[in-house]
């Protein structure tokens, strides 16, 4: 199901509206396979029936972490899989000389130790949002994070790899290659992009009239 949601996003012919929605639904997929070895405790309902002994999630809740802009498309994805997850955000963007991941903004939870944690983003390029999103997340005291994304280029998975090791990737496909623009070859284009019918754009600061 992954692999034909996929198809739908790599045509690029998609518009903007099944874009977002096909995104949502491969979140919730790759939040499946990426959640699947939280741990749980042993609790007790009652069923119309009879009592019934029942596994739930351990505490606390997972923490989830979009990067800004285009990992908001996997956070409604997670969020229905795992509803009581804790939302950080984190903000970048890409200089267009040294395609450095330049932080704009962060909010999350001021200590990360002993929580699980899922960094959201869909396009894992050269890797240097990624790599900068886990040095503020390891900041924070975060030591578990599992990186989500649709699509990574072998540079970026080398790039999170060298720099933080203890970072498992859990991605729907492993493409070429960068091209000279910083665009993974074949890729879908730019994901936030094509999810909200914008262009890419330096944040600016607007003067007070």
């Amino acid at each position: 199901m992954v692999t034909d949601r996929l198809a739908h996003l790599r045509c690029a012919t998609t518009p903007s509206g099944e874009f977002r929605r096909v995104v949502e639904e491969i979140g919730l997929l790759l939040a499946y396979e990426a959640t699947a070895d939280l741990q749980t405790r042993e609790d007790r309902v009652r069923t119309p029936v009879a009592e019934a002994r029942v596994r739930r999630l351990a505490q606390p809740a997972p923490v989830v972490a979009p990067i800004l802009r285009a990992g908001l498309g996997l956070l409604s994805g997670f969020l229905s899989l795992i509803d009581e997850a804790v939302v950080a955000h984190l903000g970048f963007y890409r200089d267009p000389q040294s395609l450095e991941a330049i932080p704009y903004y962060a909010n999350l939870p001021a200590d990360l130790a002993n929580r699980r944690v899922y960094a959201v983003d869909p396009m894992l390029a050269t890797g240097n949002s990624a790599v900068a999103a886990l040095r503020v997340l390891a900041s924070h005291g975060a030591s578990d994070v599992t990186l989500i994304c649709l699509i990574a280029a072998p540079e970026g998975v080398e790039n999170v790899q060298r720099t933080y090791p203890r970072t498992r990737i859990v991605t729907a496909a492993l493409d070429e290659r960068l091209n000279e623009h910083a665009y993974i070859v074949p890729g879908l284009g730019d994901a936030g992009d094509r999810m909200y019918g914008s262009t890419s754009s330096v944040p600016a600061m607007v003067n007070p009239a």
